[in-house]
């Protein structure tokens, strides 16, 4: 299958096409296809689940007091859906086999696609008129991963890249320059002197674990090395690169020992226990407060001497296919709002997150405020460097949590990254010959 075969459709919307096509077999046994949402419902409450991404409840309520101002006539109530992205789609999932629908729900990277697969999220562009969405206002690149088959069944809303955190304190101490590192193998010279600084019980680096989206924050890395996790359909675990990416991760905690996986990156940095870390930018506000008063910090671009070495996250929001369409322009009308220029500057400037409009960028406030925080700014910057995320870890079911392990038994067990790999990819192609291979179009 190539991008060739369908020109009709963007390279995201390839992707996108692509994913939806290898996760259709995950989902049509838990993706309700039947009659769980009902047409009715009160189309002037407008429900909203969400696992507040970014510890960000408050702002969000905030936000929607702002759209009762403006919408007096409609009425949002913020559902606690999970209290991360899978058990948002698995409460999700369970309503449209039997349930009340809400009327947007908060869809991450690597589920979206699944629903747009089997036709239980609606295609929003029809309704943008109505709604008053203006596309071309929203970030390209954010706006086109929501792209399957020429429609958008998402739009971007808490929207991340990876980024290093590092202590600034600590480098100091260190003799290192205020900046994070060029390239991975100048972070290994570091990376001793950082240990001698921080001292035994603490960290020069800490990696999150597999629930920790491992997985994604490796990815950037692992390009740098010359890896990936696959080229389109194609695994690469055994690939040079991959594997000396692995090793590099095996050897900074064995064998020189500055580096480990920790459960709470974020709360550990914030903390002093690891004096560097990558984590999501939707990470920035929680490690602010933790470090008042205890650490300075800075934010960098994580390593890229041979290209891109850094990919996007974070979430959308979708509308369920099977309520009423005045229901669902008005779900979009609300969708518009919080992610306005003003909403998403708000948002962006109390979790992290990055604005997704590009009108918001230059909004006076938002201004004001990179220009008071770099370290928000760094995440704007990076987004040029960025690349759209390896199939094997969004389109394959579970690829997220399987590549995850893989990386965590080598950063725990000391597991070789060859035979580790060569078992992830084993894996990984099982699941693909047997329910992605005969669900991709001839």
């Amino acid at each position: 299958m190539t991008a060739a075969q369908f020109p009709g459709l963007s390279r995201r919307g390839f992707i996108g096409l692509a994913g939806a096509a290898a996760a259709g077999v995950a989902l049509t046994a838990c993706a309700g296809t039947g009659g769980g949402g009902e047409k009715g419902g009160d189309a002037n409450t407008i429900t909203f689940w969400s696992n507040h991404p970014g510890t960000s409840k408050e702002f969000e309520l905030e936000l929607i007091d702002r759209f009762h101002a403006k919408h007096p006539d409609l009425r949002v109530d913020l559902v606690d859906a999970g209290k991360n992205y899978e058990e948002v789609s698995q409460k999700f999932n369970a309503a449209l086999s039997g349930g009340a629908l809400p009327d947007v729900v908060v869809l991450s990277d690597v589920w979206w696609f699944n629903y747009a697969l089997n036709g239980t999220i609606e295609p929003l562009d029809k309704h943008f008129g109505d709604a008053g969405v203006r596309l071309d206002d929203y970030v390209d690149s954010l706006a086109a991963d929501y792209l399957f088959g020429g429609k958008h069944y998402a739009l971007p809303y808490a929207r991340s890249t990876p980024l290093f955190y590092y202590n600034k304190d600590v480098w100091a101490k260190a003799g290192l320059p205020d900046r994070g590192p060029e390239s991975w193998p100048e972070f290994d010279e570091w990376g001793p002197r950082i240990q001698s600084v921080v001292g035994e019980g603490k960290l020069a680096h800490g990696w999150g674990d597999a629930k920790n989206y491992l997985a994604w924050t490796f990815q950037g890395p692992n390009w740098t090395f010359g890896g990936a996790y696959s080229d389109g359909w194609t695994l690469k675990f055994t690939e040079p690169g991959t594997i000396a990416a692995g090793n590099f991760l095996r050897e900074m905690i064995h064998t020189k020992k500055y580096a480990g996986i920790k459960p709470q990156i974020a709360v550990d940095f914030g903390a002093g226990v690891i004096a560097s870390t990558i984590a999501s930018t939707g990470d920035l506000r929680g490690i602010k407060k933790n470090a008042e008063g205890k650490l300075s910090f800075g934010t960098a671009f994580l390593p890229h001497p041979n290209g891109p070495g850094v990919t996007t996250g974070g979430a959308g929001l979708a509308i369920p296919a099977r309520i009423s369409d005045e229901r669902k322009v008005n779900a979009l009308r609300f969708i518009e709002f919080i992610t306005n220029a003003e909403s998403t500057a708000y948002f962006s400037q109390n979790t992290g997150y990055m604005p997704v409009r590009k009108s918001a960028v230059n909004d006076p406030s938002e201004q004001r405020f990179l220009a008071e925080n770099p370290n928000a700014k760094v995440a704007i910057e990076q987004l040029p460097l960025t690349k759209s995320q390896d199939y094997a870890r969004v389109f394959v079911p579970g690829g997220d949590q399987i590549i995850g392990t893989g990386l965590e038994q080598i950063g725990l067990q000391n597991a070789d990254p060859a035979t580790t790999f060569a078992n992830v990819a084993q894996q990984l192609q099982t699941i693909v010959d047997r329910q992605i291979t005969p669900k991709l179009p001839k």
